[in-house]
């Protein structure tokens, strides 16, 4: 069943339409990705979905009472406040009543100072927004915002404008899912996200009942997820029913099949240009309507949107460094008293292909900017190689300035550059890119995030090098662009170091990893993320990356911490997976585990069946150590099906 049906629309923001008459439909429960080069319109389908823009032409046919959520590209600068006001606000006007109950309710429990006057003031606007809430039947919906909130691992007191990037994706991805649309729309919702974070994110959108229509550069996602794909390519719209890799290889075809009727339609179209050229005799006896149809072959010839190029990429390269990189011993950094990296050590080698990998927040791009050498460690030494040219590729693309256009961004301000020891004229050197000239003269801040990213690799690669450090390089580049990149690394001679959350590029390109381990620990282990998975499965010292150190970004920027016992916890899990086999005592684990988790089920549903009720907040303080006691035992429920879960594999 249709739930948004687009019928011939077109759009244009200049000269050429960036969609042309195109026509798709949002079927219940589908799963469907947009797809395409940077700049071909999947964020406009999008916003034309979210009724943010009207198409200049067509129509969208909404079904009646249908309920969208969409998450943007870029994070809203408007979102300010506690996390938990930001996401309550999904759900709409109910949504700011939760938002003042809770802030009012936090007010209430921490007045001990309050006058009396103020503390029955307090009582009262609580009484008022009590009765709003029930004129709105919203009690079920506080549980719903803390639910959301607890599986997007978000504190509900912090403020959003002092979280990271990854954070306030989080929030805002949050604030989209508290409504539960019948149509989620999602474009890049991977940006700034971990693995860990990434994986979570495909596993919840798949078990969603709802319609997904998302755009994504992250081929893992892509592939996980998708089952329907909507390409769009030189403004025309075309829909595959089918998963992604399944649309690669169709896709080929349909290439080659389109190169065969554009050469057939050529070489039509030159015997016609002959025939009207020919002398005197011949124009004499030439048919008219011969004419005509000759004059509409040269407009759809004018028309016809050629394959765009694809992008050619090189790297100036710069005469080898020493044998030895980077050799740090002991290396530790803090900032103030929290400290961020404790106890390093690690050998880079020239010609290394190194992965950095852990969550948001936990010291990557700290580490990087130690061993080059533009942060000074807290102690411990580093060791620098001999003839080092680094070549950096900052993620928060500080290296461009906003007050230059694209080409002189790359150029200085020159006409031409110097590629591999041949001068080479800049538009030339940016149509290499996938720049032509009218972008390349446009103001950085015109530019899409994908062009913004082609534009930092642009200028990036023009310096020579010998090591290369690209810190978040994926975010916004098409899959086309990512795939060149990895090529150009494999042949790369020089060290590369690599910090990305991009599951494929890290397979495809490192060679070695060094692995987040918690409390500011890295270790330096052999292949990428996935082969240190596989070792951690056999280890009894390993750490898992991602669930061990979630909290950590919003631990550090002003969320909960982990409690010692937690971590505790964490740790005596670590050191007991997976022995050889099962002894007597974990046999009667295994046994005991079934009805554990179906006594902490029955408490968890006991204490939702209450929150339902509408006089469950009457009385503030049992409402909390329910809320507390629903947490803690949901924690355990959680801990309970990953031991179930590592005893089985282990019997088994």
């Amino acid at each position: 069943m249709s739930l948004i049906r687009v019928q011939n629309a077109s759009i244009a923001f200049g000269p050429t339409a960036v969609l042309d008459k195109v026509s798709m439909s949002v079927e219940a429960g589908a799963r469907t990705a947009l797809v395409g080069r940077n700049g071909e319109g999947k964020s406009t389908l999008l916003k034309i979905l979210a009724n943010i823009h009207q198409p200049d032409t067509g129509e969208v046919i909404v079904k009646s009472s249908l309920k969208v959520a969409y998450l943007p590209q870029s994070v809203p600068t408007d979102f300010t406040g506690a996390t938990y006001d930001v996401v309550a606000a999904g759900l709409g006007d109910i949504g700011n009543v939760l938002a003042d109950f809770n802030r009012e309710s936090i007010r209430l429990g921490e007045g001990e100072t309050l006058a009396i006057d103020g503390k029955q003031q307090l009582i009262d606007r609580l009484a008022t927004l009590q009765d709003q809430i029930d004129a709105q039947d919203g009690w079920g919906m506080i549980q719903r915002v803390e639910q959301t909130l607890s599986r997007m691992q978000l504190n509900a007191d912090t403020l959003v404008e002092g979280l990271s990037g990854g954070m306030k994706r989080r929030v805002v991805l949050a604030r989209a899912l508290v409504s539960q649309p019948d149509v989620l729309l999602l474009d890049e919702p991977t940006n700034h996200l971990d693995i860990g974070a990434v994986d979570w994110l495909e596993n919840h959108l798949a078990g969603l009942a709802c319609a997904l229509v998302f755009v994504t550069h992250d081929r893992s996602f892509l592939d996980s997820l998708a089952n329907n794909i909507c390409e769009i390519d030189r403004g025309n719209l075309t829909q595959w029913p089918s998963n992604y890799a399944t649309y690669r290889e169709d896709k080929v075809r349909a290439l080659e099949v389109e190169a065969d009727q554009n050469a057939l339609f050529d070489k039509k179209l030159a015997l016609e240009e002959a025939w009207i050229r020919q002398g005197i005799k011949a124009r004499r006896t030439r048919n008219e309507g011969r004419v005509r149809a000759l004059k509409k072959l040269r407009e759809q010839h004018a028309a016809r949107r050629n394959v765009v190029g694809k992008a050619k990429m090189s790297v100036n390269q710069a005469e080898s460094s020493g044998k030895i990189v980077f050799e740090a011993d002991n290396l530790n950094f803090s900032h103030g008293d929290i400290p961020i990296i404790r106890g390093f050590n690690t050998s880079i080698m020239r010609d290394d292909r190194v992965g950095i990998i852990g969550p948001n927040g936990c010291g990557k791009s700290t580490l990087v900017k130690l061993l080059v050498g533009e942060l000074e460690a807290t102690s411990g030494s580093i060791k620098r190689g001999t003839q080092l040219e680094v070549a950096y590729y900052d993620q928060l693309r500080a290296m461009l300035d906003p007050k230059l256009s694209a080409a002189d961004n790359v150029s200085g301000g020159r006409d031409t550059v110097t590629v591999n020891g041949n001068p080479k004229h800049i538009m030339s050197y940016m149509q290499d890119f996938l720049f032509e000239p009218s972008r390349a003269r446009a103001p950085i801040t015109a530019l899409s995030g994908g062009e913004t990213g082609r534009l930092m690799l642009a200028k990036l690669f023009l310096k020579p090098s010998n090591l290369i450090v690209l810190d978040e390089p994926s975010n916004d580049l098409d899959v086309e662009t990512l795939e060149l990149l990895e090529h150009l690394l494999a042949e790369y001679k020089g060290t590369v170091i690599l910090i990305s959350h991009d599951r494929e590029l890290i397979e495809n390109v490192v060679t070695r990893s060094l692995i987040h381990q918690g409390d500011g620990k890295f270790i330096d282990v052999a292949g990428g993320f996935a082969d240190f998975e596989r070792e951690r499965a056999v280890s009894k010292t390993l750490q898992p990356v991602f669930e061990q150190s979630r909290d950590l970004a919003a631990s550090q920027k002003g969320g909960p911490k982990a409690s010692n016992k937690t971590a505790s916890a964490s740790t005596s899990t670590s050191k007991s997976s997976k022995p050889d086999k099962l002894t007597y005592k974990q046999k009667l684990e295994l046994e005991a585990l079934p009805a554990t988790i179906s006594e902490l089920e029955a408490s968890i549903a006991k204490i939702h069946a209450a929150m339902n009720k509408s006089d469950f907040y009457d009385d503030k303080v049992k409402a909390d150590k329910a809320i507390k006691s629903a947490e803690t035992s949901q924690k355990k429920l959680d801990a309970a099906y990953v031991r179930w879960e590592e005893l089985e594999a282990l019997g088994e």
